[in-house]
């Protein structure tokens, strides 16, 4: 492979998270707990994690903010468009897999 610079590091990474957000928001299909299920996190993680790296950057990003960049609408907005109510088997599967405390 290619050796990068660290700045080529940072395009590439930054084009494959605005991939990923283009393909979420495509897929408004999928509902967050299914992303929860079946991989561990979901938009409303994206978002968190955004927003901490702004405040690592010294950034002030509020947490509207950063959903709004990764929903691409405010977030009240998605649920009321794309949200559905889960579902007993849905509920079940998070209750499973979430991480133990």
């Amino acid at each position: 492979m290619t050796e990068l610079s660290k700045d080529q590091q940072t395009e590439l990474e930054a084009a494959a998270f605005r991939r990923l957000i283009s393909h979420l928001r495509e897929r408004s299909d999928v509902q967050n707990i299914d992303l929860m299920n079946l991989a561990g996190f979901c938009r409303n993680c994206l978002s968190n994690w955004y927003r901490e790296a702004a405040d690592e950057a010294g950034l002030d990003v509020s947490k509207e903010e950063s959903r709004e960049k990764v929903y691409g609408m405010p977030y009240e907005d998605w649920k009321r468009l794309h949200q559905a109510e889960a579902s007993p088997v849905q509920k079940a599967d998070f209750e499973r897999n979430k991480p133990k405390e």
